[in-house]
């Protein structure tokens, strides 16, 4: 599955930096864009591996889950 978000980059004196303004404290950097890129998607993997965890805990256990693809 493939998911789509925003990626705002700035350049700084030595570091590009980067966020996604979808994903509150997705943040990203790197010397070049492409190492600030692998930044920020890895930095979006881990929160939202971390939110659904949190999730998961309070689940019933006869809850329904099921994955919803947004295209």
């Amino acid at each position: 599955m493939s998911v789509s978000f925003t990626a705002i980059f700035e350049k700084g004196e030595k570091f590009y930096i980067c966020y996604c303004p979808e994903i509150p404290g997705a943040n990203g950097q790197g010397e070049t864009m492409e190492e600030c890129r692998e930044s920020l998607k890895e930095a979006t993997k881990l929160i939202l591996q971390d939110r659904l965890e949190d999730a998961l805990k309070g689940k019933p256990d006869d809850a329904i889950m099921e994955t919803v693809v947004i295209e």
